[in-house]
């Protein structure tokens, strides 16, 4: 069975797209025909978005710079997917989360997403059609206290404010979802398995095995590929899910035990 996403000429805006599970977003969009706009707070050395804006999304200036952005080059938006989000929250529970801790891992992973939104739906609203998705994380449901907590506290708002969203929204024509990740074999988390197993005196493989170990384990056995994540972000924005909205679509290798 083949299936036509129907994504040809659509107007996209990819968030943090030039690594990472972004990076893949971004390509199949591209090798879908569709017109993309990415931004990252570095120019990349290369693209495959038509459009790339250097921003920063922590910031309301940044935020607004890509919307006009936006506005520029397609005239307005059919598809929003913010991958944009991280933390720089040090480990040690909640003790160690100050006011600056907690205001950026809100800054990266909450509000460029509530900012953007505000600033490109009234045009979505008009044009009666569009997916808004939202990357958020099993972290909502699977925090570790020692290393995550401000983190999850930001990604569980982020799902919270899409759910709202969406039923709000999805009468008028436009979709909003969410796509959760476990751990991702990024450029990033490839560094941090490494660190750790050098920390351990073992090799990439054991680097990877305390990870999985601290998150409870992963059934299957390894972390999600960026572009896996991608694909079911991509499917999600196309026609072929043109009748799902509201949900939550967890991508994480059986990691979060569900009855």
């Amino acid at each position: 069975m083949s299936m036509n996403l129907d994504l040809q000429g659509k107007r996209v805006l990819v968030t943090a797209g030039t690594k990472g599970v972004g990076k893949a977003v971004v390509g199949l969009f591209h090798e879908q025909g569709a017109n993309v706009l990415t931004t990252a707070r570095t120019e990349p050395d290369e693209s495959l978005a038509d459009h790339f804006v250097v921003a920063d999304l922590t910031t309301v200036e940044g935020c607004h710079h890509v919307a006009q952005a936006v506005q520029a080059s397609f005239g307005g938006v059919d598809i929003i997917v913010h991958v944009v989000g991280g933390s720089t929250a040090p480990g040690g529970g909640f003790a160690v989360l100050g006011e600056d801790e907690w205001q950026q891992e809100l800054s990266l992973n909450l509000l460029p997403a509530v900012r953007l939104d505000r600033a490109l739906l009234p045009g979505m609203l008009a044009q009666g059609t569009g997916v808004i998705i939202h990357v958020t994380s099993i972290q909502r449901a699977l925090p570790l206290p020692e290393s995550t907590t401000a983190y999850a506290a930001a990604k569980a708002a982020l799902s919270t404010y899409s759910k709202s969203l969406s039923k709000e929204v999805s009468p008028k024509g436009i979709r909003v979802l969410r796509v959760a990740p476990g751990w991702i074999e990024t450029e990033a988390s490839v560094a941090l398995a490494e660190r750790l197993a050098r920390q351990a005196g073992t090799d990439y493989e054991g680097g990877k095995k305390i990870i999985m170990d601290s998150l409870g384990g992963i059934p299957l056995g390894r972390p999600s590929k960026p572009v896996e994540v991608a694909n079911l972000i991509v499917f999600l924005a196309s026609s072929c899910a043109a009748a799902i909205t509201g949900t939550e679509y967890v991508i994480d290798g059986g990691t979060v035990p569900t009855a």
